[in-house]
């Protein structure tokens, strides 16, 4: 049960910290597509339904993020909602800053290109400066950083930590034109070894590889238990959030449907290798 908490029990000087993790995470974890061209040259020609509509899936995804990780206690959805809000600001104030200083925005740019360029970079620059505070947070007092009931425990919250590695990583790679090139490249039987690879290393990433935060099968449990429940189900997680990125940036327009599965399986990669990452970070 959430804590009554008053002004006076807000920690300030925790706050500022985490503001400022945010802002290193934000940086850290989106510079790549701060200077990937494909993702400036997004800003000036996506549809802008398509992009509205990442905007506002995001929302609800950095609060439910939020509410897991937040800058300071989160201990009620408000206070989840109120992070949630300042890692989307600090998403664009970092995007806008970053490409002013490498001179992708102008003086005198049309308004509609520059508010484009910075936001569809918001959205990878806004999770990580929600990530920033997990990864680059420091336990104080001995005291570990609280995490939500609501979404350390049960199986829903996996597969939503899951969805979250999957997307940041899919939107690294996913503007990029390697990934349709590689899709051309790629014969069915590629395409089914690569589906099988992303299988068994999203499972040997969380089970078999003792990675510090990876999971143990319960003495008892069949092999296949996890695999079944999780690493499947986080599999066809990862290919959906890279079909959506793929078609969001525009990858698979004009391309029959049997290579837009090609182009899914590649991104589908990484992404997999993002959701298998989040249930061990995060």
């Amino acid at each position: 049960m959430a804590s009554t908490r008053t002004r006076a029990d807000f920690n300030h000087g925790r706050f500022a910290k985490g503001l400022a993790r945010g802002i290193a995470g934000a940086l850290l974890f989106a510079l790549p597509m701060f200077l990937t061209m494909e993702m400036w040259e997004l800003g000036l020609y996506i549809d802008r339904f398509r992009l509205v509509l990442l905007l506002l899936i995001n929302i609800p995804l950095l609060i439910l993020l939020a509410r897991r990780i937040g800058f300071e206690d989160v201990s009620t959805w408000r206070e989840a909602v109120r992070d949630a809000s300042i890692a989307y600001f600090l998403g664009v104030a970092a995007s806008a800053a970053v490409l002013s200083i490498i001179g992708v925005l102008r003086f005198g740019q049309a308004i509609p290109e520059a508010i484009g360029m910075i936001a569809i970079q918001a959205v990878p620059a806004s999770i990580g400066a929600l990530l920033g505070r997990s990864e680059l947070g420091q336990h104080e007092d001995g005291d570990e950083d609280p995490v939500s009931e609501d979404l350390d425990e049960g199986y829903g919250g996996e597969l939503f930590m899951m969805a979250v590695g999957a997307l940041f990583l899919g939107l690294n790679v996913a503007p990029t034109e390697e990934m349709i090139l590689v899709s051309f490249k790629m014969s069915p039987c590629h395409a089914i070894a690569v589906i099988v690879a992303s299988i068994l290393l999203m499972h040997g990433f969380v089970y078999a590889l003792s990675f510090i935060g990876g999971h143990q099968v319960e003495e008892g449990t069949p092999g296949w238990h996890a695999m079944i429940r999780f690493t499947f189900p986080g599999y066809i997680i990862a290919f959906s959030i890279s079909l959506y990125c793929l078609w969001t940036f525009h990858r698979l327009d004009g391309i029959d449907p049997t290579q837009a599965i090609m182009a899914t399986v590649v991104l589908g990669f990484p992404s997999a290798i993002g959701a298998a990452a989040a249930r061990l970070i995060l």
